[in-house]
């Protein structure tokens, strides 16, 4: 085995400071990379090191292969944790950081390739029995990708061949669509994840996103930690999460986990990894894709297991064996996840800017706060709009709900528009309290989910007291869940 003494978080934000403070807890010292353009992320600040990165835009200094290798060695590093985004799913860096001498946090390249790759992944689950929707590849025939694609039948969703988090995807739903669709598939993906690569498959109207937490050791070891269901979805981008699925059959839901265990055991998976299914409306469940890296929404998986997922992240990258099999892991109640963007939701969800005047953080029994920026930082449009994660956990889906409820009217911000009052009416609607959920929900419920009218005056008004009520975060650490896990699950 090999002991990681510092650790380079090749990321930002929250989830920075998610990474260096499991690592803190378990002896490892942190380097977290600064630029010019973000300066006021709170890992920052509690990270044991700091170092300058260069990049214009902003952006790709976290895409700079190179120059995030030469920063975690010149500051002593032994080890970089990617986080998610950015190079997390890049096989390409995976080999550098090997070939440099240091861990990769995450799984070797070559499974990087085979599954982080969409395209390949794909094949690969079709080798091993899973269910696939119908597809057109680019890299087959470029010059004719287009006309393939357009035999695989409409709706179709055109998708980058890396990446994720609804980044590189775009629905056709006839032939005018499709150009556009590719040209802004393409260029997302390009920008997000510095590939361009393009695969196109049928699009299951209604579906559910069920994805499952899996984990391999170098051992050879792999299980899974339960399902999560993603269904909430704006853009392809999922807003809210939660564990267990709701109204998902045992029987469903226990071939999609053990399907997804052989997919990774298949692929000699190490680390954590997700493997993505949607399932129909009729029950039919299909492969989607596999994310090698850590989840967004990996919370919700803490919040019912009571592990830490980064912390088994690192030992498995020390070489260690997973401390559990897969009859040790045990679940208990419910968890919900939110997640809050810099956007006016009511006005298309479209991407806000500003400075963060006033920060409120909900509070209370069960409530868990993951939180990327601080008071009196700029939001710019140089990064993801994804501010902070909002999850909480209750002995059943019925009073998580209602602690979500609770902590979305306890969230404020003043300088920069937030979703919490659009979600908040996501999770009062009757259909969500049912279980009712697929991704066509926002769409399906977008007339019940309108803002009630307000004045400007009326707005700014709640907004104060909202803001008056909640705890003031301007001369406090944010809160840390990570010390005693399992200790906020009441």
């Amino acid at each position: 085995m090999t002991t990681i003494n510092k650790l380079f978080i090749a990321n930002r934000a929250e989830i920075a400071l998610r990474i260096v403070r499991t690592a803190r807890r378990m002896g490892i010292a942190t380097v977290v990379p600064m630029h010019s353009q973000d300066q006021f992320g709170p890992a920052l600040a509690e990270a044991d090191e700091t170092v300058e990165v260069f990049g214009t835009p902003a952006v790709a200094a976290w895409l700079d292969i190179p120059g995030m290798i030469r920063a975690a060695i010149e500051s002593g590093c032994d080890a970089i944790h990617p986080g998610y985004g950015f190079l997390s799913e890049n096989a390409a860096f995976a080999k550098a950081v090997k070939d440099a001498g240091l861990i990769f946090v995450g799984p070797p390249a070559p499974v990087i390739e085979l599954m982080g790759d969409k395209i390949t992944a794909r094949r690969f689950a079709v080798t091993q029995g899973m269910p696939v929707t119908p597809s057109a590849d680019e890299a087959e025939d470029p010059a004719t990708f287009e006309k393939r694609a357009l035999t695989v039948g409409f709706p179709l969703l055109v998708k980058g061949a890396a990446g994720g988090g609804g980044k590189g995807m775009q629905i056709a739903r006839c032939a005018e669509d499709l150009a556009h669709a590719i040209s802004v598939a393409r260029s997302e993906s390009q920008r997000y994840f510095g590939d361009g690569r393009l695969f196109a498959e049928r699009f299951v109207e209604q579906p559910r996103h069920i994805e499952v937490q899996v984990f391999g050791d170098t051992q050879g070891n792999v299980i899974h930690l339960g399902e999560r269901e993603c269904s909430i979805q704006r853009r392809f981008q999922k807003l809210v999460e939660e564990s267990p699925a709701p109204k998902l059959p045992d029987g469903l839901r226990e071939r999609i986990c053990t399907a997804a265990v052989q997919l990774a055991a298949a692929a000699k998976y190490v680390n954590a990894g997700t493997v993505e299914c949607i399932v129909s409306p009729d029950g039919e469940f299909f492969f989607l894709e596999m994310n090698t890296r850590l989840q967004v929404e990996h919370p919700v998986t803490e919040m019912v297991t009571g592990l830490d997922l980064v912390e088994l992240q690192l030992r498995v990258a020390q070489g260690e064996p997973l401390p559990l099999s897969q009859g040790d892991v045990q679940f208990s109640g419910h968890a919900i996840e939110c997640r809050i963007l810099a956007e006016d939701a009511d006005a298309g969800f479209v991407p806000d800017t500003g400075k963060v005047l006033l920060l409120g953080a909900p509070t209370g029994p069960g409530v868990r706060f993951d939180c990327g920026v601080t008071q009196g930082a700029p939001v710019t449009a140089d990064f993801d709009s994804l501010l902070a994660k909002l999850v909480v956990h209750g002995a059943d889906r019925a009073l998580a709900i209602s602690r979500m409820r609770s902590a979305l009217a306890d969230t404020a911000m003043l300088g920069v528009t937030i979703n919490n009052d659009f979600l908040s009416r996501v999770l009062h609607h009757p259909a969500f309290a049912r279980g009712d959920t697929d991704t066509g929900f926002l769409e399906r419920h977008k007339a019940d989910l309108a803002p009630v009218a307000f004045t400007d005056d009326e707005r700014q008004l709640m907004l104060a007291v909202a803001a008056s009520a909640a705890p003031d975060m301007s001369a406090t650490r944010i809160p840390e869940p990570y010390a005693s896990m399992g200790a906020w699950r009441n």
